[in-house]
Parts: structure tokens; C-alpha cells; sequence
């Protein structure tokens, strides 16, 4: 093809975007001035629709106990502008009137931002078409090897073979340009691209031309989960205009509508943006750039600046304005996820699913000295309180300043944390004399704990007004979530696997009062049952006994942090550990914490979280299950028979057994190597129990109640004859 027929077979595909774009915000004119009106008068919780809201809410760690604390005000039309949302007075807490800063309503944002900023901008780079109809755009890696941009910037794998990306390119905090790392890009051994969605997935060369490794530019992790912004939120835009150095759109870009596959947003791009990442305030990938929105006329079509019809010979700089459109990153995922690869190429399209270190928004990005020029410490596990500092935290993290970073209590699903290793905690010095912590610490720490009582009884109020188990939207979503599952064996196990790790989104950590009590684990009649005894409690019995428990073990430890007899790290986890031995909440781990070391995602993971009275709770210990021949015929505790062999509970091994089966999917090789685990040979006792109890109503209600918080679903309770067919043995392997 001749250039001059590349160069005008490029210009229509523009202009098409131009024109369909236009159309489509032409379409939402009412909607969106009506989202509009909602956001500059009750604020950007009121603006989109109340799922995506409370999806929203959880995503940024107000967990489902504050999502649940919207409602619906009926008097208002259901069609009307925004949400019509409204929040009860008693959830009114200061962590809830704190999220509206946190979605935009106030323009003091905390240092970490920048940095965060900073760390995800290595991932992104400008893309070169180089020969005939050539030019520039902006891509971003997604995976070790896979970098995203626009359809209309990479169109087929002949373009795609002459193009480059440049990482770095841009200026130094000196002024002065850094050298780029030019990668070429390699479709032939990837190139997936969609019109409709304007995008294109290519291979890059894992080496520059200047011989440094891709690998050290990192990737961005991209979410299929929704929740990562509604209507009023402001976006991020990290991209290479007119193919100059790297530039930021910051902040002053405010999401105005929300299409099905598209978001509309104000915002300062300009040509050569196209494939840029629209990121929200936690630094995850919203959306991909594709086009700006012009002014046009009654029939569509672009106008430039003087309000003629604009013509590609004008220049873009002669159009005129009016808004961007970004394609969401669900929609794209869920393209990709549908599209027919095998071999190496549906590998690497794996790994645009395979999560990161998570929380960090980025993989393989180089550590980041801290402000003060002191190196880098290790990133918190998650294990149990992060103690840092001596004051708690707007998010009700007890910091305390100790040579030991240990997860516990009260903490967020923070997308960036991890991101930034935080400086090496300091000694913190002895005191002369100190038995218990500054008066004010521990009313900060009872005034964190009674935050969260507040919010899980509102939370537990409104759960007594909705439908206990809604068996028909349930069978659809069941149907949807498992609509690519076929086969059998270990086939089948490993697709099960990697299903439920790519849905399980959020990953809410470890806070039974606030997301087990008052929702997932209630049976029919609003109460709470021990998984073991069958013993019955109200909710506000078990919120209230472990608010008692959280605040004396908070309390607790700020004394053994002040106590010259605590002599290092290991010392303290060693008391830290008999603490919560001594002091458990009334929540069982079905698989115990201390076979995964308590680190998350799998101590928050709510499908084996259960009410459980805390004498069971401790009676059961960390005891693997097993079958005892005489266990009807003997006298056992209400809790079950444990024997130095193993633990068999009163009541609920058909529960039990499929939340220990989801488990050993959703982490395999993670039980089973230690004596006290879980082995092998342990696995028919699971399959019986199973066999013997039907799934009940109870399950299934935790099921839906679960997949709606963290994403995922057991499938043993949607699917109890897979039991049979899946070849469990290989989580073992």
C-alpha cells in the first residue's frame, strides 16, 4: 500500500473514533448534566449508582460493612439523577465522612500520592509507529511481557513489527532528559487487537537496544473487579502528547459519566495520548485513553476551533474540545479473557490476569529510597499489627515504634501500600519506667474499636431489611461465574484455581465484627450459630465480645512495647502470638492461621471464616480434621472429640469440609507439608463429610453474600458433584 493510502486509511480511523465518540456523549447530554448537578450538590457518594458506590466504598477500605450502610431513599424516583443514595445518621462515623476526601471532595492529598505517581510512571512509554502513515502514541506494560495501547495507534501486527517503545523517556528531576530504553516490539509472538474497544495487546523484546532488561520497567496490574471509580471521582493520566516527553494529567480530571464499556472525563490530553493509563487516586488502571471528545455538529460531525467542520488537513490542533473518553479496563479484560489463544500465546495472555505482589500497583519496579535518604525497608506481609510510630492512624492502625512489623487489628484494603517500603522501623527508647501506655493512645484505641462496633450493628440493621438468600439472582450469577469451566481431573482443578484467584477482588483482610457477624455468617433467623457446637448467639453479642477482646490486645501490646523486659523481634512475636492464644475472637479459621504463617489474603479469606464461640475455638486449636470411629458413642465436649490424632466437630462438617476443599483450590501447596496439617491422605475424610451433608441454604447464602465482598465463590457449594470429578490430589503437588 502506498504511503499516501496509509496515511489516509490512519486519518479515517481517527476521524471514525472522533465521530463515535462525539455521538456517544452527545447521547448522555441529560444523564450527565444530571450527574453533574448530583456532584456539585450532595457530593460524589451520591452521584453514580448505588452498586458501583458501595462497590467503591469497599475497594477503598471502608469494607462492606460501611458499603452496606447506603440505602436506597425510596421517595425518590429511581430514574432520577444520581443514585439517591442517602446514609444513616448512625453510620455517620468520622471514617465515613473521611471518604469524601478520599473520592475528591478536598485537594489535600498525602505526600505518598506523588510517590505512588512516581513508581507507576516506569511502566508507561511512548510508542513510535515508524515507516509510512507513521507516528506516535502511549503504551503501558500489563504483564512481564505485554504492553497495552490503542487499537488506532497499533492496527495489525505489520505496523506493530516497525514500531518501538521508549521507557524513561523523559526529563530528571534536574531538568535534564534521562536516556530512554527503546524495546522493539515483537507481535509476532503477540498481537491481540480489538476495533470496537480500541485496543492492542503486543509483545515487547525483553531486551533494549541498549541492552537492559524490560523487567525493570515493571508493569501495572490491571483488575477485572469493579469498584475502582464512580461518577465525580477525579483520574490521573500519565502520557506522552505529540510524542514528547513523559507529562501527567493530575488530579483536575473529574469522571463526568459512566457508559457501559466507556468512562467520560474532563481532562488536559492531547494528541499522541492515545493508550494512555487513566488511573484513580490508589494508582490502579481505570480505564485506557483512546480518544479525545470533540465539539461537533447536528450531524456528528467534528468541529474545529472557529466552528467550522473540521477536516484532517486542519491539524488536531484545530479541533475543538469538549471532553476524553477512556474504554474501562473491565470491559477490556473481559474481551481478552474471551478471546481463542493456545500454547505460548494463551500463556502470556495468562499473565495479564496473574495478580502482582499485591497490594503493590506495580511489579518488578525498583525499591524507592525514602525521602531522607535512608535505604528501603522490607514490605509488611500482612501477618498480623503493623506497629510503627506510637499514635493510631485515621484508619485505626495502632503505629507504635518497635524493631518488628506485625500486621493486626484494624487495617485497610490499601491498594499502594506495598508499593513503598517504608523506612526500617527505629529502637524505640527504653523508658525508665512504664506499665502502661499515655492515656491518650488508649483512647484512641477504644475509640477506634468503637468505631467499628457502630458500624457492624448499622451494618447488621440494614442486613435484617433485604432478602436472606435470593436463589434465582444467585443461579445467574452462578451461571455467569462459571460459564469457561469444562473438564475433568486435574484439568479441571486447575482452571477452578485460577478462577478463583483471578476473581477474588478485593482481598479484605482479617476483621470478623465488621464483615463475618453481621452479614455472611447469619442464618435465617438473624442469628449467629457456632460452626461447632451449634450454639446460638444474637450479633451484637459477638461484635461486642470482640471489641472487648480487640481492645485489650491493642492495649496489650502497647504495654509489652513499653516493657524494658521485651528484648527484640523475636522475643515479641513469641508474646505477641500467646497474646492472641490467650485472648481469640469469636471467629474459627477452618483451615488454622498458623499452617500459612496468618498472611493474607488467606486470613481474610471470608469463605473459611465461621462464628465460633471462643472456648471451641481454642478446644479445636490447629488440629487437622479427622473421622474418629467411636466419635457417636463416646463422651465428648459440645465442641467435638479431639484426640492428639486429629479434631472432629459436633456440628457442621458438611461446612467445614467444603471451605477446607475451597482452600486447598484457591491455595494449593499451601497446607499439607508439616505433620499437624493437613496431608494428603486426610483428603476422603473432607470428600465424606461433603458426601453426607447436604449443601444447605445457610452455604449458600454465605456463598452470595461472600462473592459479592471479595469476588470469588466455593465451588463446592455451587457445584457439589464436581467433588467427584476434580483431581484434588494435585494441590498437594
Amino acid at each position: 500500500m502506498a504511503t499516501a493510502d496509509l496515511a489516509s486509511e490512519r486519518e479515517s480511523d481517527y476521524l471514525s473514533q472522533l465521530t463515535m465518540a462525539a455521538t456517544r456523549y452527545a447521547n448522555r447530554t441529560t444523564r450527565r448534566e444530571q450527574n453533574q448537578s448530583v456532584i456539585e450538590t450532595r457530593g460524589p457518594l451520591y452521584a453514580d449508582t448505588p452498586e458501583r458506590v458501595e462497590k467503591r466504598l469497599a475497594r477503598l477500605g471502608a469494607d462492606w460493612a460501611m458499603a452496606r450502610a447506603i440505602e436506597q431513599t425510596p421517595t425518590e424516583p429511581a430514574s432520577s439523577a444520581g443514585s439517591t443514595l442517602q446514609l444513616p445518621a448512625e453510620a455517620l462515623t468520622s471514617e465515613v465522612l473521611g471518604l469524601e476526601r478520599l473520592i475528591g471532595r478536598n485537594n489535600l492529598t498525602p505526600v505518598a500520592f506523588l510517590e505512588g505517581g512516581v513508581q507507576v510512571s516506569r511502566s508507561v512509554g511512548r510508542v513510535t509507529v515508524g515507516g509510512p502513515g507513521g507516528g506516535h502514541g502511549t503504551g503501558f506494560m500489563v504483564s512481564p511481557s505485554l504492553l497495552l495501547t490503542n487499537n488506532h495507534v497499533l492496527r495489525g501486527t505489520e505496523e506493530a513489527s516497525r514500531s518501538k517503545v521508549a521507557f524513561a523517556f523523559q526529563d530528571g528531576v534536574d531538568g535534564n532528559p534521562l536516556v530512554p530504553a527503546v524495546f522493539p516490539l515483537e507481535p509476532l509472538r503477540f498481537f491481540v487487537t480489538d476495533r470496537a474497544l480500541d485496543y492492542s495487546l503486543v509483545a515487547v523484546a525483553p531486551r533494549s537496544a541498549q541492552d537492559e532488561p524490560l523487567s525493570s520497567f515493571g508493569r501495572l496490574t490491571l483488575s477485572q473487579a469493579e469498584g475502582k471509580v464512580v461518577i465525580g471521582e477525579f483520574v490521573n493520566i500519565i502520557q506522552h502528547p505529540r510524542g514528547e516527553p513523559k507529562q501527567i494529567a493530575l488530579r483536575e480530571n473529574q469522571i463526568v459519566d459512566v457508559l457501559e464499556r466507556f468512562l467520560h472525563y474532563e481532562s488536559d490530553t492531547r494528541e499522541g495520548s492515545s493508550g494512555s493509563p487513566v488511573f484513580n487516586d490508589q494508582w490502579e488502571v481505570v480505564a485506557l485513553h483512546h480518544s479525545a471528545v470533540p465539539k461537533a455538529d447536528a450531524e456528528g460531525r467534528p468541529l474545529s476551533i472557529d466552528g467550522t467542520v473540521w477536516r484532517p488537513e486542519m491539524g488536531e490542533q484545530q479541533l475543538a474540545w469538549r471532553a476524553n473518553e477512556g474504554v474501562r479496563i473491565s470491559r477490556i479484560l473481559r474481551a481478552l479473557h474471551e478471546v481463542s489463544l493456545s500454547g505460548e500465546a494463551a500463556r502470556l495472555r495468562d499473565e495479564v490476569f496473574t495478580m502482582g505482589l499485591a497490594p503493590s500497583a506495580t511489579e518488578s519496579a525498583p525499591a524507592m529510597s525514602s525521602a531522607d535518604g535512608a535505604p528501603p525497608g522490607p514490605v509488611a506481609d500482612g501477618s498480623a499489627v503493623q506497629v510503627q510510630g506510637h499514635t493510631p492512624t485515621a484508619d485505626g492502625t495502632a503505629q507504635l515504634t518497635v524493631p518488628l512489623r506485625i500486621t493486626f487489628g484494624i487495617d485497610r484494603h490499601w491498594h499502594s501500600q506495598a508499593a513503598f517500603p517504608a523506612r526500617p522501623p527505629q529502637p524505640a527508647p527504653t523508658p525508665k519506667a512504664a506499665s502502661r501506655p499515655p492515656r491518650s493512645a488508649r483512647t484512641d484505641v477504644v475509640s477506634a474499636v468503637e468505631n467499628d462496633v457502630d458500624a457492624a450493628l448499622a451494618h447488621n440493621r440494614l442486613a435484617r431489611e433485604r432478602p436472606y438468600y435470593d436463589r434465582s439472582a444467585d443461579s445467574v450469577a452462578r451461571d455467569a461465574y462459571y460459564a469457561d469451566i469444562t473438564g475433568d481431573g486435574d484439568a479441571l482443578r486447575q482452571r477452578l484455581t485460577t478462577l478463583l484467584a483471578a476473581t477474588h477482588e478485593p482481598q479484605p483482610r482479617y476483621k470478623p465484627m465488621r464483615l463475618v457477624y453481621p452479614w455472611v455468617d447469619l442464618h435465617k433467623d438473624g442469628r449467629l450459630r457456632s460452626i461447632y457446637s451449634g450454639r446460638d448467639f444474637s450479633v451484637e453479642e459477638l461484635v461486642r465480645a470482640d471489641a472487648a477482646v480487640a481492645e485489650a490486645r491493642l492495649a496489650r501490646v502497647q504495654e509489652l512495647l513499653l516493657m524494658e523486659t521485651t528484648a527484640g523481634p523475636v522475643e515479641f512475636e513469641a508474646e505477641f502470638d500467646a497474646l492472641e492464644a490467650s485472648m481469640p475472637f469469636n471467629c474459627e479459621h477452618v483451615v488454622p492461621q498458623s499452617w500459612f504463617a496468618k498472611k493474607e489474603p488467606m486470613r481474610g479469606d471470608l469463605h473459611h471464616l465461621f462464628a465460633c464461640e471462643v472456648g471451641c475455638n481454642s478446644y479445636r486449636g490447629n488440629f487437622p480434621y479427622i473421622d474418629f470411629p467411636d466419635f457417636d458413642e463416646v463422651v465428648r465436649d459440645a465442641c467435638g472429640k479431639r484426640e492428639p490424632s486429629g479434631f472432629e466437630p459436633q456440628e457442621g462438617k458438611g461446612a467445614v469440609a467444603r471451605a477446607t476443599l475451597y482452600f486447598l483450590l484457591r491455595y494449593p501447596g499451601q497446607v499439607g507439608d508439616a505433620a499437624r496439617e493437613f496431608p494428603e491422605e486426610r483428603l476422603p475424610v473432607l470428600l465424606q463429610w461433603h458426601e453426607s451433608e447436604a449443601v444447605t441454604e445457610y452455604e449458600l447464602h454465605r456463598n452470595a453474600a461472600i462473592a459479592e465482598i471479595q469476588g470469588n465463590r466455593n465451588p463446592l457449594i455451587d457445584h457439589p458433584e464436581w467433588a467427584s470429578r476434580i483431581e484434588f490430589a494435585g494441590v498437594w503437588r
